[in-house]
């Protein structure tokens, strides 16, 4: 459960909103309604890609991102330049924790400059901050 200070700050960056559970909850929800959740979740499953450990885990998750999100009519197929898709497929057979970067970096890039703003400017997200205020205006009545 978020505190009314993180949703304050959540329009600093797509950071915050990403490191919150709920904050990432809304924002997948907000990106869903304009068909663009791949981003997210692409973004997502390179974090845990990147802690994976294993040598096996790493060829079998590189293989699974790529599968649902790089290859052509991939069903989560995300909007990234030819030149990464075709960087990411001459690695794909020997993939390395920073194979997905470029791709990571790009898909990030997409949501801080067009999803987020929108995110922001959205009746999902002020309804989000409306309900935090709420909630801390119940917690001070209770001290009173």
């Amino acid at each position: 459960r978020s505190n009314t200070g993180e949703t304050v700050a959540w329009p600093e960056s797509v950071d915050t909103i990403l490191a919150n559970k709920e904050g990432l909850e809304a924002f997948r929800t907000f990106l869903k309604s304009e068909f663009s959740e791949e981003n997210v979740e692409f973004w997502l499953a390179c974090e845990d890609f990147k802690k994976t450990k294993s040598s096996t885990k790493i060829a079998l998750k590189a293989q699974k991102i790529y599968s649902d999100f790089i290859q052509a009519d991939a069903p989560k197929e995300i909007n990234i330049d030819f030149h990464t898709k075709n960087d990411i497929s001459q690695k794909i057979s020997e993939p390395t924790l920073s194979c997905f970067d470029a791709a990571q970096s790009s898909v990030y890039g997409l949501m801080a400059k067009d999803s987020f703003p929108r995110f922001l400017r959205s009746e999902m997200y002020k309804e989000l901050v409306k309900k935090h205020q709420d909630r801390k205006q119940k917690r001070r009545l209770l001290f009173l």
